[in-house]
């Protein structure tokens, strides 16, 4: 009986390590197989990013070569177009459209995503023509004379018109470094004009919008044009040395996000512009961009108590903020 029981014992021993092998077979079959598999899925991927990289690389080389020659290296001219033309255009196009929204009404896929409800609802007509007349006279009186010394600095770095266009990664450095420095002056210039002895001489215009809309971005005294809207965004291409394409790329950029800031609706897959339109309604909150100073200063306390916090985010969706996370009402006394 012992004899068997040994037997017996050896046998399931046998089969358990059986069992085991073969699970372990199956296992690195089934491991390796996975791993065959995602290795050649990354390969691909990564072969694919590669060449569309490549291509695209290609492509904007190409145009940049062309456009450098069609203007047969005349720096003064590419530079003309590159920081103040395109830009220019892009600011106007895209206020453009929003300004039919705020004066008619209308597309209700636009107005239905107000943020201060009642408000521009249509917008004052004569304050939106001196909101124009200035911004326009900011930009041809203000912005565009500054970049003639900014022509000559960029001059001196020796690599702004170089027939070699930056890499896309190299452009995605500057852009962060770009985006840092803005934060930085723009949140301690505009902490600047709101000290009292400055703000009712300067920045009380600005502030006479407290529902904004997207041209009120550079409605502004010009020394606050000069030092809160201009440096913060020149300062940055100016330390780096930056490509024209990469500084027509980048103020193009900061004029629209800004418009969009200001614009008063929080439209689906946009930048939420609820930071700054609190700032404009309380004043004393949300003086930054990114709001990463307004936190560490502490200057966003109110404004992370309310609803506008809440809705602080890309809309993903179509229903407006203002109806999904509607306003608490207020008590009757």
């Amino acid at each position: 009986m012992k004899r068997d029981s040994g037997y017996s014992t050896m046998a399931e021993q046998q089969q358990q390590e059986e069992k085991l092998w073969g699970a372990m077979k199956i296992s690195a079959s089934v491991l390796g197989t996975a791993l065959l598999i995602v290795t050649a899925l990354v390969n691909s991927v990564s072969w694919y990013v590669q060449s569309m990289w490549d291509i695209l690389g290609h492509f904007w080389q190409t145009t940049w070569l062309k456009f450098y020659c069609l203007f047969e290296g005349k720096e003064s001219t590419i530079f003309l177009l590159g920081a103040a033309l395109v830009p220019g255009l892009a600011f106007w196009c895209f206020n453009g459209i929003l300004m039919v929204a705020d004066v008619t009404g209308k597309p209700s896929f636009i107005t239905r995503y107000r943020i201060q409800l009642g408000k521009n609802d249509p917008v004052d007509t004569k304050k939106l023509r001196q909101a124009i007349y200035t911004a326009l006279c900011n930009q041809f009186f203000i912005s565009f004379p500054m970049l003639l010394p900014m022509f000559y600095i960029m001059k001196w770095w020796g690599n702004t018109f170089s027939k070699d266009l930056p890499t896309f990664r190299w452009f995605l450095v500057e852009l962060i470094i770009f985006t840092l420095i803005e934060e930085i002056l723009f949140y301690y210039t505009h902490r600047v004009v709101h000290h009292p002895l400055l703000y009712k001489h300067i920045h009380k215009k600005h502030h006479e919008w407290t529902a904004p809309i997207g041209v009120v971005s550079i409605y502004a005294h010009p020394v606050e044009h000069i030092f809160s809207n201009t440096l913060p965004v020149m300062t940055g291409p100016m330390v780096m040395g930056s490509h024209i394409v990469s500084i027509a790329a980048w103020f193009s950029l900061a004029l629209v996000t800004t418009s969009i800031s200001h614009c008063g609706y929080h439209l689906p897959l946009l930048p939420s512009p609820e930071f700054h339109d609190f700032h404009h309604l309380k004043f004393n909150q949300c003086y930054g961009v990114l709001g990463v100073l307004d936190y560490l200063h502490g200057t966003d306390t109110v404004f992370r108590q309310s609803k506008a916090y809440e809705r602080h985010r890309v809309l993903l969706s179509l229903t407006p903020l203002s109806e999904s996370i509607p306003e608490v009402p207020k008590k009757a006394e």
